[in-house]
């Protein structure tokens, strides 16, 4: 029994002495930080706008989104950290009025004449906006002049647009010909009712812009005519080009904004990762091994060399960037064994220095 009692002491002697230095490691394992980042490209869902408590399913303005979005991808990428990137499209309230005439007006020779037209027509879209200045000299806002007028370019033809008063300016709005409307089938030149000028339109802006370079989210103000309660009217509907066919604009665009994780929240940002290539060592040197020795006493081990030879790489390659573009750039080195780094950098003047 004696040897058993001596063995238990000494067992338990061994784990009272081990005890306090295996504390110390888990308090160190305790402390250190481990910084995950990420990178990630989204669209906002129903169900996002749902989780933002947005009832329309977008955004009221650019800032809106700005101070919202970032506690929703804290919500949504809750590990993630410093450097971390996501670029967020989300859908945009842009509204453009549909617009029932309000003035129908025909320029007369005497209105040629009598703003100094001596060749009794317009040449210039100036005209135009000096003439409805003229004729309407405190229009309400949004008022709608479906105007026929001569107009000269190259030779003199008799248009039909309309031009809409929005806050102190004259918005065109493209109207059609007899011509066209005798190419979408009509007998008169009208459409009898709104859905079949709202189901023709799209196929008539296709052909009319063919040999347009038109681009994907550009909106077009077309002005119509719709025979209605015995009487012609004319109107306005919004069309956005997808970048392959037209459809009706329903006052809601696409945004995407670039968000950057700054170590405690997401902020708005235009943060880019980079990785150098084989043709970026070559250009400043460092082609051999395609990499930056950071060894005591090398070249590269000073951070301020690196950030140099990184700003050279990005003015070479990205000579068009805007005061104020971030880059995170990834790059080899070599400090014994061969490793990745990386260096946020921000355009400042002429150079990229460090952030």
């Amino acid at each position: 029994m004696k040897k058993i009692f001596y063995s238990f002491a000494i067992l338990s002697l061994l784990f009272t002495s081990c005890n306090s230095p295996m504390e110390d490691i888990y308090e160190e394992i305790d402390a250190i930080e481990t910084i995950i980042s990420g990178e990630a490209t989204i669209t906002l869902t129903d169900a996002d706008y749902d989780d933002l408590d947005q009832g329309y399913g977008n955004f009221s303005s650019v800032n809106d989104a700005k101070s919202k979005l970032p506690v929703f991808l804290s919500d949504k990428y809750p590990v993630w950290g410093a450097s971390s990137l996501a670029t967020v499209t989300f859908k945009l309230y842009s509204p453009k009025y549909d617009e029932k005439s309000l003035e129908v007006y025909t320029v007369t020779a005497a209105d040629y004449a009598d703003n100094g037209h001596s060749y009794g027509n317009f040449s210039k879209s100036s005209h135009i906006s000096d003439f409805l200045d003229i004729k309407y000299p405190d229009p309400e806002n949004r008022l709608l002049v479906s105007l026929t007028y001569k107009y000269y370019s190259g030779s003199v033809s008799t248009l039909n647009n309309g031009f809409l008063y929005v806050n102190g300016s004259w918005e065109k709005a493209t109207g059609m010909t007899d011509d066209e409307y005798t190419a979408m089938g009509e007998g008169y030149s009208n459409f009898s009712s709104e859905d079949e000028a709202l189901t023709k339109i799209p196929v008539f802006l296709k052909d009319k812009f063919k040999y347009v370079d038109k681009s994907a989210g550009d909106i077009e103000a077309i002005m119509y005519k719709l025979y209605k309660s015995g009487s012609v009217k004319s109107y306005i509907a919004n069309f956005i080009y997808d970048g392959a066919s037209w459809s009706k604009y329903n006052n809601v665009i696409d945004e995407t904004i670039k968000f950057g994780h700054d170590g405690t929240s997401w902020v708005p940002d235009n943060t880019i990762k980079y990785t150098l290539t084989a043709a970026d060592y070559e250009l400043v040197g460092n082609g051999n091994y395609g990499n930056f020795d950071v060894r005591a006493g090398k070249v590269e081990e000073p951070e301020a060399v690196r950030v140099d030879k990184i700003s050279t790489i990005l003015l070479n390659n990205f000579p068009s960037d805007a005061e104020g573009q971030k880059y995170i750039v990834t790059y080899n080195i070599y400090n014994g064994a061969a490793g990745i780094w990386s260096l946020a950098v921000i355009k400042e003047g002429n150079a990229y220095v460090k952030q």
